[in-house]
């Protein structure tokens, strides 16, 4: 098949496939008489992989090891564990981030109506500007 079919059956755009050759995700396809790039259905296993090892948040890195894992005949199954598991740190992470900005965000809006206009420059803004700049100093006060 051509790279317009592999990419249609793939859902990516044909410079995705070219990329993917480039950093050797995929393998060099062998070509036509004419030139033409010609895959065979393998592609569109390693292709379906790779674009579900991304869903998962994996980086292109990391199915690259893991590719080179099943490539000598090892199973990949503890590094992508490894892999999994930092995601869901990273995501636990990220949660806390956005709770703790969402409680700062709610005690902002409550603020809004108590705060002094400023003149000029939005009193939000210029409130958290004045507590972080505080903070800032606090540290170093004795």
């Amino acid at each position: 098949m051509r790279i317009g079919e592999l990419a249609r059956l793939g859902d990516v755009n044909p410079k995705t496939i070219r990329y993917y050759e480039s950093i050797g995700l995929l393998p060099e396809p062998v070509r036509t008489r004419s030139g033409y790039r010609d895959y065979d259905g393998s592609y569109v296993n390693r292709l379906t992989f790779i674009r579900t090892a991304q869903r998962l948040g994996i980086t292109l890195d990391e199915v690259r090891e893991i590719l080179a894992f099943r490539e000598r005949g090892e199973a990949p199954c503890s590094y992508v564990r490894g892999v999994l598991d930092a995601q869901l740190e990273s995501i636990d992470r990220r949660i806390r981030e956005l709770q703790d900005l969402r409680r700062q965000l709610t005690e902002l809006s409550v603020a809004a109506d108590r705060l002094p206009d400023v003149g000029g420059t939005c009193r939000l803004i210029e409130h958290v500007r004045q507590k972080t700049a505080v903070a800032a100093e606090a540290p170093g006060q004795s």
